[in-house]
């Protein structure tokens, strides 16, 4: 009894310990896959098989450690053989097989880090070899693990697909190898689908030099002279007018004419700030016909320049040469040569805005001064007492409604002072001048721009004998362009013209042009103009009409040369007597450019 009593309480030992040993087996089955396993987007898929196996493991090591039976346990361990890793794709790195630190077990999946210490695998721990009886009872397990480190630079990381193959002795020979051929796909990586974009066969850009090169706006504009910090475009034109009228007046007869207009526009180059510098010479002399021999020419500056605390100043100077016309109030009869009337006038403006508001303060002087009279028998007629300057102060007060309105107001008050303090008829020229004027002022870029206003002008002569010059002003600088390659101009002015003839104080000349240019091609272009002017004398019942109309063509041979032509009406109509006139004209011409 003794000795069965010892026998029958290993009995119960042993059950206990194979109950126990279920137990864990069943709680390790139940047991959830680890958490790297399910990773998927890390690790790639990993396929239920594998899992199994290695919870089986984990049980079978936990078992035979809790009794201690290591032979046991070397004889229930399966014989792996170490386990060799297949890159996924090319580039890819091995997965650290090392003992995990917490449970020491080299059955543990490694774990996912981006840390390029632990790249090196650590080489596994070695085994002690199982029995031969071992050997052919245990599963024979692959485990294929692949990683892949995306490029840091882009963030991005591509999965490959790993595939764990469990193998046994006694199990389908089918499922080995689906498993085998799942674990040797490869997927698609960063790296591959980079390499597909440089593929050598892929499309190309084209090179810079093989590229169309932007059509200009206008071939046939002139490219300029480069002289110091300015470029210079000049421009000649040499020319034949056949007229009706040589010189435009009631007297005047048919003739023949060569003309020589001289023009050149010279512009800043400077980074900050801007000049400009504008010019023409026009020279008429007869080859035939009604005797005419003029020269008139202009040259004027700007200067445009940025202070500080949102002001700018611009600045003009000019000067001009004209001989007093045919058809001027100013004319005098008998004459062989009309006296040649200077004109020197500069200007200083400031412009301010503030927020919205916009002011400019702009002072002007004007300075005409005139040349003698040469009669028809040979003696001279000095023009003194009618040399006088001008001063004028004008403050114009804007408001943007938007960038494209401006609205503005000017205030304008002068003093014209005559050299010559009485004239040669007794009379004090001198005056005082007030005006007002109220304008808009548009900016549409391209489509619209310019200004116009609409005002009063009083001019009061020191002379009480003298009634004062007044009457509405109107002035306009608009264009417009409707479309690509047209412009519409109108401009519209407003001059008082004094005078020294006794008794009378002068008038005022409004002046207003329609204009019209149209590119037909490339290398022709037409434009069109008609005016009308109309002086209003003070003092006497008077008034002059002068109605105008011109069209012309210039067709361009290359960018620098071109033949020019126009033709031209003009009549004047008036109730004074001995003014009428009509003078018709045709022009054909040469011109050159750079």
């Amino acid at each position: 009894m003794s000795g069965a009593q010892p026998e029958k309480s290993r009995g119960r030992q042993g059950k206990a310990v194979c109950a126990l040993l279920l137990a864990t087996s069943v709680l390790a089955l139940l047991r959830p896959a680890p958490l790297h396993a399910q990773e998927t987007e890390l690790r790639g898929e990993v396929s239920e098989s594998a899992i199994l196996s290695d919870q089986q493991r984990k049980a079978r090591q936990l078992a035979l450690a809790t009794q201690g039976q290591q032979q046991s346990a070397n004889t229930a361990q399966d014989d792996a053989p170490p386990r060799t890793y297949l890159p996924a794709s090319a580039g890819a790195v091995p997965d650290d097989t090392g003992t995990d630190a917490a449970t020491g077990s080299i059955f543990d999946p490694p774990q996912a880090t981006d840390d390029t210490a632990t790249d090196n695998p650590t080489p596994p721990k070695p085994r002690r070899r199982p029995s031969s009886a071992g050997q052919n009872a245990a599963d024979q397990d692959k485990t294929k693990t692949g990683t892949k480190t995306a490029d840091k630079s882009k963030k991005k990381k591509a999965a490959t697909a790993t595939t764990d193959t469990t193998q046994a002795a006694t199990d389908d020979t089918d499922s080995a190898t689906t498993d085998q051929e799942a674990a040797n796909r490869r997927a698609l990586t960063v790296d591959s689908a980079d390499r597909q974009k440089l593929d050598p066969g892929a499309e190309r850009t084209a090179a810079i030099e093989g590229q169309n090169k932007k059509a200009e706006d206008d071939p046939f504009a002139p490219t300029g002279v480069k002289w110091g910090s300015f470029v210079i475009r000049p421009s000649i034109e040499q020319g034949l007018t056949a007229t009706t009228n040589g010189d435009s007046s009631s007297a005047g007869t048919s003739a023949l004419l060569s003309e020589t207009a001289l023009r050149f526009t010279a512009v800043s180059d400077w980074r900050e700030n801007s000049a400009t510098i504008d010019g023409y010479g026009l020279f008429r002399e007869t080859v035939s016909g009604y005797r005419v021999h003029d020269a008139q020419g202009r040259i004027e500056g700007q200067l445009n320049v940025d202070l500080d605390n949102e002001l700018r100043a611009i600045a003009k100077l000019g000067y001009e040469a004209v001989p007093e016309t045919a058809s001027s109030p100013n004319a005098i009869a008998g004459v062989s040569t009309q006296p040649l009337r200077q004109t020197i006038d500069g200007s200083l403006g400031v412009e301010k805005a503030v927020g919205k508001m916009q002011y400019t303060l702009t002072g002007a002087v004007s300075h005409d001064f005139y040349g003698d009279a040469e009669l028809s028998d040979g003696t001279t007629l000095s023009q003194k007492d009618q040399d006088n300057t001008l001063y004028t102060a004008t403050l114009r007060t804007g408001y943007e409604i938007s960038p494209a309105l401006t609205p503005f107001t000017e205030i304008e008050v002068g003093r014209r002072a005559y050299d010559q303090r009485i004239d040669n008829e007794g009379f004090e020229r001198s005056s005082t001048r007030l005006g007002a004027r109220a304008g808009l002022q548009l900016d549409m870029g391209e489509k619209l721009s310019g200004e116009f206003s609409a005002g009063w002008l009083r001019e009061a002569i020191d002379d009480k004998s003298l009634e004062a010059i007044s009457g509405a002003t109107v002035n306009a600088d608009l264009k417009w362009s409707p479309e690509r390659g047209t412009t519409i101009g109108l401009t519209g002015k407003t001059t008082v013209e004094t005078t020294t003839t006794a008794g009378e104080s002068g008038d005022i000349l409004y002046s207003g042009r329609l204009t019209a240019e149209r590119q037909i091609r490339a290398n022709l272009t037409a434009n069109a103009a008609l005016g009308l002017d109309w002086r209003d004398y003070v003092g006497i019942d008077g008034h002059d009409r002068i109605l105008s109309a011109e069209t012309g063509l210039t067709w361009w041979l290359n960018r620098y040369a071109g033949l020019t032509s126009r033709v031209r009406t003009e009549k004047l109509t008036s109730n004074l007597p001995g003014r009428d006139y009509t003078a018709n004209s045709i022009y054909l011409g040469l011109k050159v450019q750079r």
